[in-house]
């Protein structure tokens, strides 16, 4: 066999096999990595492939009601507000799917609601609280209001919806209109303190 000129076989015998434990011993040092570098690469195919999953909704009453559920009485209220309504032992809670109770009857004409519950509460005093939580159509807010505001109620439109609220003589009235729904709710002579917001926290949340 022909010899490369300058090529002297006493170095480059040593140099090769030096080379060779060089490699070697760098193959060694990370076959410890293996597992983790395919372990590495499984995790980037599946993050590539699987669908980010979706955050998950909040099950209100509002949602069970837009779905079209119907409700019990229960689930409109957090359960500070349900110990005050029923802290004496003598408060009536009746049930049902009676129309929301308002003092401007027209609404119930205009708006037909969809009753998902109505909560009628009587206190041994004889002061009563009537909240309702009906579905409707879109057009609800605006027809609303103007039936409201020629009946003297005080109307504000927000990004939580429209609220309006009134009264008459020992009546308190409370209107609102949010993401289909109408939740109304009318106090005689007897309420827990900011009843109707905090029925409205707990049903829309």
């Amino acid at each position: 066999m022909a010899r490369v000129g300058g090529r002297n076989s006493w170095i480059a015998v040593p140099v090769g096999l030096g080379c060779a434990a060089i490699v070697g011993a760098l193959v060694w040092l990370s076959l410890p990595m293996v597992p983790v570098t395919v372990a590495w690469a499984g995790d980037m195919l599946r993050n590539a492939t699987t669908p980010r999953p979706q955050p998950t909704q909040v099950d209100t009453p509002a949602r069970q009601a837009a779905e079209g559920n119907r409700l019990d009485c229960r689930t409109l209220y957090s359960d500070s507000l349900w110990n005050e309504m029923t802290w004496t032992g003598r408060t009536v809670l009746d049930q049902d799917l009676d129309p929301p109770s308002t003092t401007v009857p027209t609404l119930l004409e205009v708006l037909t609601p969809d009753v998902r519950v109505t909560c009628h509460w009587a206190a041994p005093d004889g002061g009563t609280v009537v909240s309702t939580l009906a579905a409707v159509d879109e057009a609800a807010p605006a027809l609303a209001e103007a039936a409201l505001r020629g009946q003297g109620f005080s109307c504000a439109m927000s990004d939580a919806g429209l609220h309006c609220a009134g009264r008459v003589g020992r009546e308190t009235e409370t209107h609102v209109f949010r993401d289909g729904l109408w939740l109304a709710s009318v106090e005689s002579a007897w309420h827990p303190e900011d009843y109707a917001a905090r029925l409205e926290r707990q049903v829309f949340g």
